[in-house]
C-alpha cells in the first residue's frame, strides 16, 4: 500500500491556507488525519520524545494511520556519546508500535555526512542500536549514489529515501530505489535559489510543484511500491501548506 502525507503537520503558516482560524491547535492533527493516512514526526529530530507525549499523539488519529519518525539530531548529525539517547528513543516508540501505528523510523544524515569507512561503519551501528525497527536514511550528499552502499543498505536491512529536489552540484539525484521493506520518497521542492542561500530554513521550501513534475515520480513510485512491504510519500514543501496541495496531487495521480 502507497501512504501519501506530509512531513510534519504542525505548521503556523498552515492556520488560513488549511487548517481554520478557529481550529484549535491540539485538533489539527484530527482535522489532518480525515484527509490523509500518514503523517511524519520531525519535532522528534529536535527533542526525543517521551511515551505519553507520542500515545496521545496516536489517539488523535483513526486505525490504519501509521507515523514515520524522524531520528533524532543526536543519532544523526551528532554522533558520539549516543548510546543512551538511542536506547531512550526506542523505548518512546512503544505507544506507536502498540497501537498499530508506527511506520518506520526515518534517520536524516548531513551534507557533511561522508560515504567513507567511518559513515559506513556508523551505519551499520545505527542498524544495531535500532533492533527489528524499520529504518529508512536520507543521504544528503551525492558521493553516497553507488551500487555498493545500496548493496550495503540491503545487506543491513536498511531502506533509502529517494528523494526530490534541486539538481545542484553535490546533492541526491531523483533516483528511485528498494533497498529494505520500506520504500519511502520525500519531495522537498526544487527551490534551486534558495537551498543554499537563505535567512530562514523554510525558505528553502517555499515550492509549488507542478502536476507534471510530479507525474514524473507516479511510475516510480509504484514500482517502488511492486518491491517493498509498504511505500511512503511525504511532501516537506511545507511553507504556508503547499505540502498539502502536493500530497493531495500525489493521492489523485496514483489513483486515490
Amino acid at each position: 500500500m502507497i501512504y501519501v502525507g506530509t512531513s510534519g503537520y504542525s505548521y503556523a503558516d498552515w492556520v488560513g491556507p488549511y487548517y481554520p482560524p478557529d481550529l484549535p491547535k491540539q485538533e489539527w492533527l484530527s482535522f489532518y488525519a480525515r484527509e490523509f493516512q500518514t503523517s511524519e514526526l520531525n519535532f522528534t529530530y529536535y527533542r526525543v520524545p517521551s511515551p505519553w507525549t507520542l500515545e496521545r499523539i496516536a489517539k488523535k488519529t483513526p486505525g490504519g494511520f501509521l507515523f514515520a519518525v524522524k531520528a533524532n539530531r543526536k543519532m544523526t548529525h551528532e554522533r558520539e556519546d549516543n548510546e543512551e539517547v538511542f536506547a531512550e528513543f526506542c523505548a518512546a516508540l512503544r505507544p506507536l508500535l502498540e497501537a498499530d501505528k508506527f511506520g518506520c523510523v526515518l534517520a536524516q544524515f548531513p551534507y557533511s555526512f561522508h560515504n567513507n569507512e567511518e559513515s559506513r561503519e556508523y551505519l551499520c551501528l545505527f542498524r544495531e542500536r535500532m533492533g527489528e525497527l524499520p529504518v529508512v536514511v536520507e543521504f544528503r550528499n551525492r558521493k553516497w549514489i553507488s551500487p555498493e552502499i545500496f548493496d550495503l543498505l540491503r545487506e543491513l536491512g536498511l531502506g533509502f529515501c529517494c528523494v526530490d529536489q534541486p539538481q545542484l552540484k553535490g546533492l541526491i539525484p531523483p533516483v528511485a530505489e528498494v533497498t529494505g521493506p520500506v520504500a519511502y520518497v520525500r519531495f522537498h521542492g526544487r527551490n534551486a535559489a534558495k537551498w543554499w542561500r537563505h535567512d530562514e530554513a523554510w525558505e528553502r521550501y517555499d515550492y509549488t510543484y507542478t502536476t507534471e513534475e510530479l507525474s514524473e515520480w507516479v511510475p516510480r513510485i509504484k514500482g517502488l511500491d511492486e518491491q517493498a512491504q509498504m511505500t511512503f510519500a511525504f511532501a516537506n514543501n511545507h511553507w504556508q501548506g503547499q505540502a498539502v496541495d502536493t500530497a493531495r496531487q500525489l493521492k489523485l495521480l496514483l489513483g486515490g
